[in-house]
């Protein structure tokens, strides 16, 4: 039996990258792991397969010399405490170099069909007043608080949040996977999305995993990126905190004012309601986080400082029990266009119909398998009849 040359500390490396602290946790799948981390023992070729396949982990980087720089290609605003965070794991990394892929296919195809570039994209500096640039994002995207309102869940305002996106050009895939592998579920508290900024093709991913509310306003976050013509992973958070990069805070405080126009939020008030009470009904009339409720509560002048922060830890507590409810599950082509969003497929499908792009590819993309389910994607974008 042949045995492969790996340098342990390559073995640690991948562990490591996968968020696997100690080699016992894969006792199961590699009994001899503790021995291939310790150089006493190799591994054959096909265990060192496995092992690759399990960690998510290209094969090739396990036969280098050391282990491989993997910086993320775009800026990384993910804080905790208002520090960086630590590397990008797998998923992170996959999930955005599939993004990227779709984008440059995508702005491949603008030029081929001539779509126009979209206008906004970079039509925003940070040295422009929040307030403005969601008035500004507003009367682009269509952007009505009583449509919203009107709306009976979070999911469908987050629907027609989303279309409206759709609509002005901005490719929007909202998933809690890596690709299609469920078994591969994405963690809100490593990010919640990110831009890539480009004025052909826009897009913004949302990580499906979080609320419905807080997907809203990582939309929206991430929406104030492309404003601004930058690129960005973001954990996206409403709370306004010091230490946090200025764009980030800028963001921030965009997406707040494009949810909840404090213009919007004043005549909502009621006099002497209990916080609590305030809360929901806010977070049900705009169709947002309690976070972003409180977020502009203090941002009114409603609440004092000390009071927000306390209130701010309970509510951060609560929600992140409900993190993760809401992912998976539903109509399963509804759940692939979102996550490579419809105007995508839409163009796709088209694309590869008339032999422009290679049926493989346009399977890979899409993250299906079979013809017929390419075929009833078409047929969900009015492609096929």
């Amino acid at each position: 039996m042949t045995r492969v040359a790996v340098r342990p500390e390559l073995l640690r490396w991948a562990r490591e990258r996968a968020g696997i602290r100690d080699a016992d946790d894969l006792q199961g799948r590699f009994p001899k792991l503790g021995e291939w981390e310790a150089g006493e023992t190799q591994p054959t070729l096909k265990q060192l397969g496995a092992f690759a396949q399990a960690l998510h982990v290209p094969i090739g980087y396990l036969f280098l010399s050391e282990p491989p720089e993997e910086p993320l290609p775009i800026p990384d605003f993910r804080t905790l405490g208002g520090r960086g965070m630590r590397r990008a794991s797998p998923d992170l990394l996959d999930m955005l170099y599939a993004c990227q892929e779709r984008q440059g296919w995508y702005r491949d195809f603008a030029l081929t069909v001539r779509l126009p570039e979209s206008g906004f994209v970079g039509s925003a500096a940070l040295s422009d007043r929040p307030e403005d640039v969601a008035a500004r994002m507003a009367e682009t995207l269509g952007f009505d608080v009583a449509a919203r309102a009107a709306c009976r869940t979070w999911e469908e305002a987050l629907r027609l949040f989303i279309a409206q996106a759709d609509k002005i050009g901005v490719l929007v895939m909202v998933s809690g996977v890596v690709l299609s592998n469920n078994r591969r579920t994405l963690d809100p508290e490593e990010f919640r999305g990110f831009a890539l900024a480009d004025k052909r093709a826009p897009l913004v991913f949302i990580n499906g995993t979080d609320t419905k509310s807080g997907q809203m306003f990582t939309l929206a976050h991430e929406l104030a990126h492309l404003w601004l013509g930058s690129s960005a992973v973001s954990d996206a958070s409403a709370v306004p905190l010091h230490g946090y990069r200025r764009e980030e805070v800028w963001c921030n405080a965009v997406a707040a004012e494009l949810l909840v126009p404090l213009a919007a939020l004043r005549p909502a008030l009621q006099p002497n309601e209990p916080l609590d009470q305030s809360l929901q009904r806010l977070a049900r009339q705009f169709k947002v986080s309690t976070l972003v409720v409180l977020r502009r509560l203090l941002d009114a002048g409603t609440l004092d400082r000390p009071a927000f922060d306390r209130a701010w830890a309970s509510e951060r507590a609560r929600l992140r029990d409900l993190a993760g409810a809401n992912a998976g599950g539903g109509d399963f082509y509804r759940t692939t266009l979102a996550r490579v969003s419809r105007r995508f497929a839409r163009a796709l499908v088209e694309s590869t119909l008339e032999g422009q792009t290679l049926y493989r590819d346009a399977f890979r993309m899409l993250g299906v398998k079979k013809t017929e389910t390419f075929n009833n994607i078409g047929r969900e974008v009015g492609v096929l009849g």
